[in-house]
């Protein structure tokens, strides 16, 4: 996929989490699942906590202070950035990630996502002087350049919103 067509859909992935907001009231945002799962409210500060994180790392690249790496990916990180999706089954957080999470308000929320998507907007003209071999480290699939961190961006975000199905299929009475 091209920077363009990635970033296209994040943008529109973003508008399912901004829509999906709009349904809910507070009560229900904060509502955490019966079987100990994630409130929706804390999936939106995961996500986006997340996003903004990985804008940081893309901007690091973007901007050459990241380090230089020329090796590639592991064979099962470019797969996952080809096909856009995580293996089946639960992912854990990294210990860090997961320890940032917390429960936040709508209002929150959407300051969130009006923060990502102009950060993501902000970035993009910048992509046209990428080097692909400034690389920052993530957590599981070690180092990315720019153009895979946005990729990685858009798998995550996509990934959630099924998270945020089956808390709805859960918390239906």
């Amino acid at each position: 996929m091209s920077i363009a067509s990635d970033k296209a859909s994040l943008l529109k992935s973003l508008h399912f989490y901004e829509d999906f907001l709009k349904t809910i009231s507070e009560e229900d945002f904060q509502l955490s699942p019966a079987d100990g799962s994630w409130s929706y409210s804390e999936v939106y500060a995961h996500i986006l906590g997340s996003n903004l994180l990985s804008t940081i790392a893309i901007e690091k690249c973007l901007n050459k202070t990241a380090e230089i790496k020329t090796s590639q990916s592991h064979w099962k990180v470019r797969l996952i950035l080809f096909f856009g999706k995580f293996p089946p089954g639960k992912i854990k957080a990294p210990v860090q990630i997961a320890a940032a999470v917390k429960k936040i308000s709508k209002e929150e929320a959407s300051n969130l996502l009006i923060k990502s998507r102009k950060k993501i907007e902000a970035l993009y003209p910048d992509f046209k002087y990428f080097n692909p071999h400034y690389k920052i480290k993530h957590p599981r699939l070690g180092y990315l350049g720019a153009k895979a961190w946005l990729r990685f961006i858009l798998i995550h975000t996509k990934h959630h919103q099924n998270q945020i199905r089956r808390i709805e299929k859960a918390l239906i009475f």
